[in-house]
């Protein structure tokens, strides 16, 4: 399998630049996952990669071999779409062999390879239906099953599950977990969607307005943020922010806000100790503030609940500090009426911390593997 490299891979539609400088390499059976959300620029750069936009600066390298001249059919590429395009008037095995006939492949070697993949995706009993007569998750596995049977070295996913409905998009995410495990190919797929991203992906690149933001493991970027669109983007439900500001008595030190102040331990002020500005922006999870009645006032927000949605054997509680809103996962099990303070405990190592002036994460508390971030 390939090595590919994207080296500052740029894209303009007349004046507007929507791809500045990309810099990333992908490497050999790898499953990387663009994510970003609508318009950053992550569906254009697939696009570039299988020819089906063109290049405005830069290069993509396949195994050090530059490929932005050459045509779609000359890549070694399969491109499973969005809209499945598939051909109403064939059956799911002619749309699964196209390529095949068309490279005049054995008839012996074209229904052997249908069949081994029409097993894997569990279409063996649909092979002479055509589009109309398939479900949208039925249609998608024959679309992905096209490329498979192409057996290219790479596989190309554009939003392949964002026209299907909640259920169906769950069952089709595994489906393609378990044909990752079996087809040891380089894949990338594109997707706004971070639970795709962070269930599915080796490597995750996360992009807004036309930037890599940071590229790394579901659990580094997750872990680790390297700046709040990142730490936003990644999570469900989403990474609360508080503004704060860095106070000192001459006894203690604590990080004050709208309705909060946290006492500081020695390793958060040895970490603050270099930072200059005493305004502050806390990143705090969801899953990280638990419930504690007991907890004592200056390790625990308290927090006013203004909405609770019950989603099974969690609840996502909405509700505000002062007046900044804080959303709290807690199991459902737990007594809760609208209006009601609630204490949570916080543990300071699991803040985040960040710049207000430039949103990036303070050093010393985020890691960064790779990053090409404005």
């Amino acid at each position: 399998m390939p090595k590919i490299r994207l080296d500052g891979l740029s894209k303009r539609f007349g004046d507007t630049e929507v791809l500045h400088g990309i810099d990333l390499e992908m490497e050999d059976a790898e499953f990387t996952v663009l994510v970003g959300p609508s318009g950053c620029g992550k569906s254009t750069t697939l696009r570039m990669i299988a020819g089906l936009e063109t290049v405005s600066a830069g290069e993509i390298y396949i195994d050090e071999r530059p490929i932005s001249r050459l045509e779609p059919k000359d890549r070694d590429l399969a491109m499973v779409f969005q809209d499945y395009a598939l051909y109403p008037h064939m059956n799911v095995a002619k749309n699964m062999s196209f390529a095949l006939r068309l490279q005049k492949r054995p008839r012996k070697e074209i229904d052997q390879k249908v069949h081994e993949v029409a097993e894997m995706l569990g279409l063996t009993n649909y092979l002479h239906r055509k589009p109309a007569e398939l479900s949208g998750g039925q249609r998608q596995r024959v679309a992905m099953g096209r490329a498979l049977t192409r057996d290219s070295s790479t596989f190309l996913f554009d939003e392949p599950l964002s026209n299907l409905d909640a259920k169906l998009r769950t069952q089709m995410r595994a489906e393609l977990a378990l044909m990752r495990q079996r087809v040891h190919k380089n894949m990338i797929y594109v997707t706004h969607d971070q639970i795709e991203a962070m269930t599915l992906a080796d490597r995750i690149v996360v992009m807004h307005d036309g930037h890599i933001q940071q590229e790394g493991t579901p659990e580094a970027l997750f872990k680790q943020p390297i700046n709040k669109f990142v730490a936003g983007f990644l999570g469900t439900p989403p990474m609360n922010f508080l503004d704060a500001t860095i106070e000192s008595d001459g006894d203690s030190t604590r990080l004050s806000g709208d309705g909060f102040s946290l006492c500081c331990d020695q390793a958060t002020l040895d970490i603050l100790a270099d930072y200059s500005s005493r305004k502050i922006c806390l990143g705090i999870r969801p899953s990280d503030l638990i419930y504690d009645p007991q907890a004592a006032a200056d390790t625990a927000l308290t927090l006013q609940v203004d909405i609770a949605e019950y989603i099974g054997a969690q609840s996502v509680l909405i509700c505000h500090c002062g007046h900044q809103k804080v959303m709290v996962e807690l199991k459902s099990d737990t007594p809760i009426s609208l209006g009601e303070k609630l204490t949570f405990r916080l543990a300071l190592e699991d803040l985040h911390l960040f710049n207000p002036a430039n949103d990036h994460a303070i050093p010393g508390f985020v890691a960064v593997e790779s990053t090409d971030s404005q």
